[in-house]
């Protein structure tokens, strides 16, 4: 049980990396589309922050991922693997095609996918689910009021202003805002793989009860960390320039907003999908500036990408427990 529990331990952290690797382009999308940070440097900044999340803002989302989705007396370590697994592939999948999913659904459509296989859908845990599917609606639509109040404000107390200095003064600030929006990423998503992790140890018996150790929560926000600086530049050309072109403070409005939401998302336990968040502020700041400045059919596609996450992760958990049941 030790082997296998080390085993899932590593596909959690290997998933965490995936999530890193598409989700950099949450935090470093917009300082990169407004050319204020070449790719390299926002990403090693990102990376930085994404570390330093958790230790921030506490493990509130990680406990929710723990005990929300399936429960946590009835699932085992092969469970979760193939939950993991299933997640892991759908990630890789839409990083591929340069689509910005959720991770965080792609974690918890996987689980769910996994626990429906072994034990069946009256063992999921519908109190925590309806948490996470709360979230689902309210990161979105946050956002683009987010976006659009912040740019709003912008630009009615700057509107006398040359743009020059505005630009040059919101550029400096975009440096600010994407790092707080990096921390707040790092502090929600950071958390999902811990809150996997301990799963992993509790349901191996190896912990008697679902808390936090120290070196889960480094070598978590580590793997989240390393990811983000390899990230994947077709997700961040996606968010960063073919939904709209954004102007510096706009890009510090999408950031800045977003942060703020992540933040009280992560101190009240609420796993929320960063992509969706950054994603709506970005096209709430767009239309702040005028309705057609937002590509509105890439961000339908982005959408649907959204809707078709946890069940399509589901059915890849379903699928990968499936066959490992049938030679374990």
């Amino acid at each position: 049980m030790l082997e296998l529990a080390i085993g899932a331990i590593i596909v959690a952290l290997i998933f965490d990396f995936v999530n890193g690797f598409n989700d950099s382009a949450n935090s470093v999308a917009t300082v990169i589309g407004t050319r204020v940070l070449k790719p390299i440097h926002a990403v090693g900044l990102s990376a930085a922050m994404n570390f330093i999340g958790p230790f921030v803002f506490g493990v509130a989302v990680a406990t929710t991922i723990a005990k929300g989705i399936v429960s946590p007396d009835d699932i085992t370590v092969y469970m979760i693997i193939g939950g993991l697994a299933g997640a892991i592939g759908w990630s890789t999948l839409c990083t591929y095609f340069g689509l910005p999913i959720s991770n965080s659904h792609s974690l918890v459509g996987g689980i769910m996918g996994a626990g429906i296989a072994g034990l069946g859908f009256e063992k999921l845990v519908y109190g925590g689910l309806t948490k996470i599917f709360a979230g689902i609606v309210i990161a979105p639509m946050g956002g683009i009021i987010f976006g659009l109040l912040l740019t709003g404000l912008i630009i009615t107390i700057f509107a006398g202003r040359k743009p020059g200095p505005v630009n040059k003064t919101f550029g400096k600030l975009q440096i600010i805002s994407s790092a707080w929006f990096a921390l707040t990423h790092g502090a929600n998503d950071g958390q999902k793989t811990m809150g996997i992790i301990v799963l992993i140890l509790f349901s191996a018996g190896m912990i008697p009860e679902l808390e936090m150790p120290l070196w889960v929560i480094i070598a978590a926000a580590t793997a989240m960390g390393l990811g983000t600086f390899f990230g994947g530049y077709k997700v961040i050309k996606t968010l960063g320039v073919k939904i709209t072109k954004l102007k510096p403070y706009q890009g510090f409005a999408a950031e800045t907003g977003g942060g703020l939401m992540l933040a009280v998302f992560a101190v009240f336990g609420i796993p929320a999908s960063t992509t969706h968040a950054i994603t709506g502020t970005i096209m709430g700041a767009g239309a702040a500036r005028r309705k057609h400045a937002v590509r509105w059919k890439v961000s339908r596609q982005i959408v649907f990408s959204w809707v078709i996450t946890i069940p399509g992760s589901a059915l890849m958990g379903i699928i990968i427990t499936y066959l490992i049941h049938l030679f374990v």
